[in-house]
């Protein structure tokens, strides 16, 4: 067993992690090193609220191997049901570790056997339900699991305390502080073009097809003054959940504060971004509000290009949300398709001018 240095190394650790999506990795690599089991796992319930709930696997540590886990963006219908793991759904309703015997960790091609298997609920309050599973080739003694124990205690105070800095506290979408990290590496490319891509063309510069959305309620003043604050705030809690329902599970929601939202929208084409936008102002339109009854948004979106910064891309997207209550409001406008049409001036023709004055 490792000695408290090790304990306190593996702590210090798990708490310098910033990243929430690396926070998990950095569990199951600590966990793995701590008790030199064969592996450890971290999986996590996901899924929209109307739609069954699945597992991704946040991070799979194996010895001798990179810990790998899935992708936020993999599609939620490649991934096992709740169902599918039953000792895991006991873990969660019992809060207490179960213990197995000859049980696959993780699934596809990084599934692995394990001969002993000790499944762990996480100690999660804000964010997502999940599980650490460890695997070895022996059952855990009795000091092994008091480790992990406090260990996960220590990760679930850290996480929650995490969670709750990087959200709003009305809405719990993410709040306008964790935009810019999240944003960093939407706008990064992921790998070198291939050669041979003609290097002036734009298309060749976006960033694997991230949109930013800007959403503004419209007309929230009126609601605030005609129903009072507080249905101004139960207005603005439903059009989160509305968010939530519409968007997918990988997609990044934020409250930028006031009646003001974000949308940061990985995949597809501009008609595609088009499709899911135009999918949620219908949705809020279509909702029954109490007593306000009808809610409409405007909305602006951009494409997010390689080495943008979140200002610029912002203001761009903020540009057409303008041009959308200018032309009445309750519609969707696309930064891209405005300058096409010659509505609006390009970011770049502005730099240019600015560059010959």
């Amino acid at each position: 067993m490792p000695g408290v240095d090790d304990a306190i190394t593996h702590l210090a650790a798990l708490t310098a992690q910033r990243d929430r999506e690396l926070l998990d990795v950095t569990l199951a690599q600590g966990v793995l090193d701590l008790l030199g089991a064969a592996s450890v796992a971290v999986y996590r319930l996901i899924g929209r609220e109307d739609e069954s709930r699945r597992w991704l696997c946040c991070g799979l540590s194996r010895k001798g191997s990179l810990t790998v886990s899935d992708p936020m963006w993999v599609d939620l219908h490649q991934l096992p049901l709740e169902e599918e793991y039953p000792h895991r759904q006991r873990a969660l309703a019992s809060r207490l570790p179960e213990h197995d015997e000859e049980q696959l960790m993780g699934h596809g091609e990084h599934a692995v056997l394990a001969r002993h298997i000790v499944t762990l609920p996480l100690p999660v309050e804000v964010g997502l339900a999940g599980v650490l599973e460890v695997g070895s080739t022996e059952p855990l003694s009795v000091q092994a699991m008091r480790t992990v124990q406090t260990l996960l205690k220590v990760f679930g105070n850290f996480q929650n305390l995490l969670e709750s800095s990087q959200r709003d506290a009305l809405t719990s979408l993410l709040n306008r502080q964790t935009f810019d990290a999240t944003f960093l590496k939407a706008s990064m490319p992921l790998a070198e073009r291939k050669a041979g891509h003609a290097q002036g063309e734009r298309r060749h510069n976006s960033a694997a097809g991230y949109w930013l959305g800007v959403i503004d309620i419209d007309n929230f003043k009126r609601v605030n003054d005609n129903f009072g604050h507080l249905i101004g705030d139960e207005v603005l809690v439903l059009v989160a959940r509305i968010m939530r329902q519409t968007f997918r599970h990988y997609d990044r929601l934020y409250r930028f504060g006031g009646e003001e939202f974000v949308v940061l929208l990985r995949g597809g084409t501009e008609a595609d971004a088009m499709g899911a936008f135009e999918r949620f102002r219908r949705n809020v339109a279509s909702y029954p509000f109490p007593q306000v009854e009808r809610v409409t948004v405007s909305v602006g979106f951009t494409e997010v290009m390689h080495h943008d910064t979140p200002n610029v891309t912002f203001s761009r997207a903020d540009q057409a949300v303008y041009r959308a209550k200018h032309q009445g409001r309750d519609q969707v406008l696309c930064h891209e398709a405005l300058v096409r049409d010659g509505v609006m001036a390009s970011s770049e023709q502005h730099i240019g001018d600015v560059e010959l004055f």
